[in-house]
């Protein structure tokens, strides 16, 4: 599909204005941005934004599918609205979640939220298959617990009728692609989240997989980010109004496309893709899977051209986002700008958490749980908004820290800086932290950094411009950046 169309795509468009749709949906908010490719510069229009809410029932935790496919179809349809020519469109999401389709492609079960709790206990289950320093060395994958292996796992108790029946299975954003072209297909850099690839190969591990006792023709075959799927169904055209737009395979997972979004100085730059989830680490050539990365509890998942994304799953602002949450229940309306007030004039700074702590993963109350835990730390008790901030900002910077530091051990590489991406550059309090914990400079910028990734490798799939390269210096050139020096002051003047 990749080869001779886009040929003749690039005879075509090289040199005009392009114009795509880049969905990004994240785990707590989904948002359409137009994006414009003129005279060398790129420009966006946020077009649509949407909440994403995680549906509880009988004690457990859903996605809302039909609902973000329904806002997908809304920004579809205001897309269309503009009357321009539109080339392409492209979705990339958070990681790991799954689909299941019976074999008469219909889709069996609302897909499952990571966070949910039917996979306590299951690394422990399949330690008992496979050592996991065999798992390690065969995926390269960290072992969190909502990886899609032991969702996998899970699925076998909680919905054992749905795994029995299930044919094929896809990702959140190839349920959405097959929604809109009817072409089933699965993206390298999403299925590396999955933990059941091998990472030297860019394969699916079917010996694991059969290990697993899992149906191997639920796995199809992998394209790279790149690939065109295909067009908009007839009925979503007629439904949309949009017509002659192409379905691109980008980096799907959003990490991925926020890495191909972020102008890297050089090969000894880190990325630290901040937002829901903070994904701290460097691009390499291939995969490194030796002892001291899994000491350290490194993943290695797919990247943009076939590279591997070194790199140190965080917890991220979702502990500062239910901060927020349940302070506006609580106590009254507060913004993350208030926050951010509160944090600096907090009248003790040094509180802290272990951001990682499985506490912090879904709690109900965000507030009790920082609160308890710093007692039980022997810490004493956060008083008011901002001394709780403090926590999380001070732990999330430590473990920014530690990760440069075991990661420049195991690379053997000096970051030489720090490149932030993604919404969380929005604090700057956070950056100045960020710089201040690893003493690296850090180049803030740009924001919508999943969004420009997402949107360059659909120009480059659609022959606008060469090379992701090429377009991560068109994003430079089109966006403002801010540098934070580690020794600039003390982060919280």
């Amino acid at each position: 599909m990749r080869g001779r169309g886009l040929e003749i795509e690039r005879g075509r468009i090289m040199g005009e204005t392009v114009y795509n749709l880049a969905f990004d949906f994240g785990a707590s908010s989904g948002r359409m941005v137009l994006c414009k490719l003129e005279d060398g510069k790129l420009e966006l229009e946020e077009l649509h934004r949407f909440p994403n809410h995680e549906v509880r029932i009988g004690g457990h935790i859903y996605w809302d599918l039909f609902g973000l496919y329904h806002e997908l179809k809304q920004g579809l349809k205001k897309a269309a609205a503009k009357k321009v020519p539109i080339q392409s469109l492209a979705v990339d999401t958070w990681g790991v979640d799954y689909g299941l389709f019976d074999k008469d492609g219909n889709l069996i079960g609302t897909p499952v939220n990571y966070r949910d709790s039917r996979t306590d206990g299951v690394i422990d289950e399949i330690a008992k298959i496979i050592p996991l320093e065999e798992l390690y060395d065969r995926t390269g994958i960290e072992f969190m617990y909502f990886n899609t292996i032991f969702q996998l796992w899970a699925e076998k108790k909680m919905r054992p009728v749905i795994l029995d029946n299930a044919k094929r299975l896809l990702f959140m954003p190839e349920l959405f692609g097959y929604f809109l072209t009817g072409i089933m297909y699965t993206e390298y850099t999403f299925a590396s989240t999955s933990q059941l690839l091998d990472a030297r190969k860019r394969e699916w591990d079917f010996d694991l997989i059969e290990k697993l006792g899992l149906n191997k023709e639920m796995f199809g075959d992998i394209v790279m980010p790149g690939t065109v799927i295909g067009s908009l169904l007839p009925e979503v055209e007629e439904e949309t109004g949009l017509h002659d737009v192409k379905v691109i395979a980008v980096g799907s997972h959003d990490t991925a496309s926020a890495v191909a979004g972020a102008p890297l100085e050089s090969d000894d730059a880190a990325f630290l893709s901040c937002g829901t989830w903070s994904l701290l680490g460097m691009v390499l050539d291939e995969p490194v899977l030796n002892e001291a990365s899994y000491k350290y509890i490194y993943t290695n998942e797919g990247s943009i051209d076939g590279k591997i994304q070194f790199l140190k799953n965080i917890n991220g602002l979702w502990i500062m986002q239910n901060l927020r949450r349940n302070w506006c229940e609580l106590e009254g309306e507060v913004s993350f700008p208030d926050i951010i007030r509160e944090a600096r004039a907090a009248k003790r700074k040094d509180f802290t958490i272990k951001v990682k702590d499985p506490r912090f993963t879904a709690p109900l109350n965000m507030m009790k749980e920082i609160e308890a835990y710093c007692e039980e730390t022997g810490q004493g008790r956060p008083e008011g908004l901002g001394e709780l901030a403090m926590a999380i900002y001070n732990g999330l910077t430590d473990e920014y820290r530690k990760s440069i530091q075991y990661m420049e051990e195991i690379t053997g590489k000096t970051v030489s800086c720090i490149n932030m991406v993604g919404g969380g550059i929005q604090d700057e309090l956070l950056c100045e932290l960020t710089a201040k914990a690893t003493g690296k400079r850090v180049i803030a910028g740009p924001t919508e950094g999943s969004v420009l990734g997402n949107s360059i490798v659909q120009f480059v799939a659609m022959g606008a411009i060469g090379s992701v390269q090429e377009g991560r210096r068109i994003i430079e050139k089109s966006f403002d950046v801010k540098i934070y020096e580690p020794q600039q002051g003390d982060g919280l003047a």
